[in-house]
Protein backbone atom coordinates (compact mmCIF):
# COMPACT_ATOMS: atom_id res chain seq x y z
CA UNK A 1 0.00 0.00 0.00
CA UNK A 2 2.55 2.18 0.59
CA UNK A 3 3.92 2.39 -2.93
CA UNK A 4 0.73 3.38 -4.31
CA UNK A 5 0.86 6.48 -1.90
CA UNK A 6 4.47 6.93 -3.18
CA UNK A 7 3.49 6.73 -7.06
CA UNK A 8 0.12 8.97 -6.02
CA UNK A 9 2.26 11.48 -4.43
CA UNK A 10 4.75 11.53 -7.31
CA UNK A 11 1.86 11.85 -10.39
CA UNK A 12 0.02 14.76 -8.01
CA UNK A 13 4.04 16.60 -7.45
CA UNK A 14 4.65 16.39 -11.32
CA UNK A 15 1.08 17.77 -12.44
CA UNK A 16 1.49 20.21 -9.79
CA UNK A 17 4.94 21.49 -11.31
CA UNK A 18 3.25 21.12 -14.58
CA UNK A 19 1.00 23.67 -13.43
CA UNK A 20 3.31 25.90 -11.53
CA UNK A 21 4.97 26.22 -15.14
CA UNK A 22 2.37 27.25 -16.90
CA UNK A 23 1.12 29.70 -13.61
CA UNK A 24 4.45 31.42 -14.48
CA UNK A 25 4.73 31.11 -18.36
CA UNK A 26 0.85 31.20 -19.46
CA UNK A 27 0.21 32.88 -22.56
CA UNK A 28 -2.78 34.16 -21.40
CA UNK A 29 -4.58 35.22 -18.13
CA UNK A 30 -7.17 32.16 -18.44
CA UNK A 31 -4.70 29.79 -18.90
CA UNK A 32 -2.89 31.04 -15.55
CA UNK A 33 -6.44 31.14 -14.17
CA UNK A 34 -6.89 27.22 -14.76
CA UNK A 35 -3.31 26.24 -14.24
CA UNK A 36 -3.52 28.29 -10.56
CA UNK A 37 -7.15 25.90 -10.27
CA UNK A 38 -4.89 22.73 -11.12
CA UNK A 39 -2.31 23.62 -8.61
CA UNK A 40 -5.51 24.03 -5.79
CA UNK A 41 -6.92 20.61 -6.59
CA UNK A 42 -3.38 19.39 -6.94
CA UNK A 43 -3.17 20.84 -2.99
CA UNK A 44 -6.24 19.10 -1.76
CA UNK A 45 -5.22 15.45 -3.34
CA UNK A 46 -1.83 16.09 -1.50
CA UNK A 47 -3.57 16.79 1.96
CA UNK A 48 -6.43 14.08 1.13
CA UNK A 49 -3.14 11.47 0.79
CA UNK A 50 -1.85 12.89 4.04
CA UNK A 51 -4.84 12.65 5.70
CA UNK A 52 -5.47 8.64 4.51
CA UNK A 53 -1.39 8.16 5.88
CA UNK A 54 -2.59 9.69 9.48
CA UNK A 55 -2.14 13.55 9.32
CA UNK A 56 -4.80 15.04 11.81
CA UNK A 57 -6.22 18.02 10.55
CA UNK A 58 -5.13 17.46 6.56
CA UNK A 59 -8.86 17.45 5.64
CA UNK A 60 -9.91 20.88 6.92
CA UNK A 61 -6.75 22.57 5.41
CA UNK A 62 -7.89 20.97 1.99
CA UNK A 63 -11.67 22.08 2.37
CA UNK A 64 -10.11 25.51 2.62
CA UNK A 65 -7.63 24.95 -0.35
CA UNK A 66 -10.96 24.11 -1.92
CA UNK A 67 -12.87 26.72 -1.25
CA UNK A 68 -10.16 29.27 -1.69
CA UNK A 69 -9.47 27.84 -5.18
CA UNK A 70 -13.01 27.85 -5.99
CA UNK A 71 -13.22 32.00 -5.48
CA UNK A 72 -10.43 32.67 -6.88
CA UNK A 73 -11.99 31.48 -9.85
CA UNK A 74 -14.98 33.23 -9.28
CA UNK A 75 -13.08 36.43 -8.58
CA UNK A 76 -11.23 36.11 -12.25
CA UNK A 77 -14.52 35.80 -13.98
CA UNK A 78 -16.54 38.74 -12.30
CA UNK A 79 -12.77 40.99 -12.99
CA UNK A 80 -13.30 40.11 -16.50
CA UNK A 81 -17.12 40.88 -16.86
CA UNK A 82 -16.35 44.22 -15.16
CA UNK A 83 -13.25 45.52 -16.96
CA UNK A 84 -15.46 44.52 -20.42
CA UNK A 85 -18.55 46.62 -18.72
CA UNK A 86 -16.31 49.75 -18.07
CA UNK A 87 -15.21 49.64 -21.80
CA UNK A 88 -11.17 47.91 -20.58
CA UNK A 89 -10.20 46.04 -22.84
CA UNK A 90 -9.03 42.95 -21.01
CA UNK A 91 -5.21 41.71 -22.15
CA UNK A 92 -4.87 38.31 -23.47
CA UNK A 93 -8.30 37.11 -22.72
CA UNK A 94 -8.35 36.27 -26.23
CA UNK A 95 -8.33 32.55 -27.96
CA UNK A 96 -5.30 33.27 -30.34
CA UNK A 97 -2.48 33.70 -27.67
CA UNK A 98 -0.75 36.07 -30.67
CA UNK A 99 -2.85 38.76 -30.02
Amino acid sequence: MDSFFLAAAAIIVLITAIGLFRVLNGPTKPDRLMAAQLLGSGGVAALLLAEARGARGAIDVALVLALLAAFSGIAFVRAAVMSRRSGDEWEDLGDDPGD
